[in-house]
């Protein structure tokens, strides 16, 4: 797997660097969000370590302009503890973070993780037809489709969306969408959930102000408030 490193301590970059090739990975590694789009250009990125705190863009910055095109997996690194520097991340599409000072095997671990998640196996050939065709969900290719086009969601938003759709109808606790959305910190944050869901809405909703899809069920959690009908492509 081809992996992006994008971090401004020298140190970092090549203890990174020295744990992903040894698991045996491709690494390219970028000081700054300059070099950083440089590579993810030229290059094919399967995977992006990107630190918030750079000299040039910030880590923000990059997720957001990558995200315009790309759903390839973001995790971002961070030493900064609040809540709300956490949520602005996901907000713009990471997919999960991890907090300096980290141990390597943790961040190894955490993209293995990401990874067994994006890979679950899905059903051959097979897509959810949801109001009329409004909104069409092919798990197996990841890929979701609002009025005939492509959307781009993160692997999260994707997860979130699935499980779901799976079961309309069904009401989920937060608790419960942590639990099922491998990758997210089981300790992490109500308002993490909140996050991911408000990006759904903004992608597949006509007026994400009055969802069709995902509805809040005040006091208990969300659920997706239409019926599907599977059929093969």
């Amino acid at each position: 797997m081809n992996i992006l490193i994008v971090d401004d301590e020298e140190s970092i970059l090549e203890i990174i660097e020295a744990y992903l090739t040894a698991d045996g990975h491709t690494v390219y590694k970028a000081a700054n969000g300059k070099e950083a789009f440089e590579v993810f250009e030229s290059q094919e990125i399967d995977f992006i370590i990107l630190d918030i705190m750079l000299p040039d863009f910030s880590g923000w910055e990059i997720c957001e302009q990558i995200r315009k095109s790309s759903d390839v997996p973001i995790i971002l690194l961070t030493a900064r503890s609040n809540e709300e520097d956490v949520l602005k991340g996901l907000q713009l599409g990471a997919d999960d973070y991890i907090k300096k000072p980290f141990s390597p095997k943790e961040l190894l671990a955490r993209i293995t993780t990401v990874n067994r998640r994006l890979s679950r196996k899905r059903e051959e050939a097979e897509k959810w037809v949801f109001n009329n065709g409004h909104l069409v969900i092919l798990p197996d290719q990841v890929e979701v489709l609002v009025n005939n086009e492509r959307v781009i969601l993160t692997h999260t938003e994707f997860d979130l969306l699935t499980i779901m759709a799976a079961e309309p109808k069904r009401v989920f606790s937060r608790e419960q969408l942590l639990e099922k959305v491998k990758g997210l910190e089981a300790t992490a944050m109500d308002r993490v959930i909140d996050s991911h869901i408000k990006n759904l809405r903004a992608k597949i909703e006509s007026d994400s102000r009055k969802p069709v899809y995902i509805e809040t069920v005040h006091g208990a959690g969300y659920r997706f408030g239409v019926t599907y009908e599977k059929d093969t492509v």
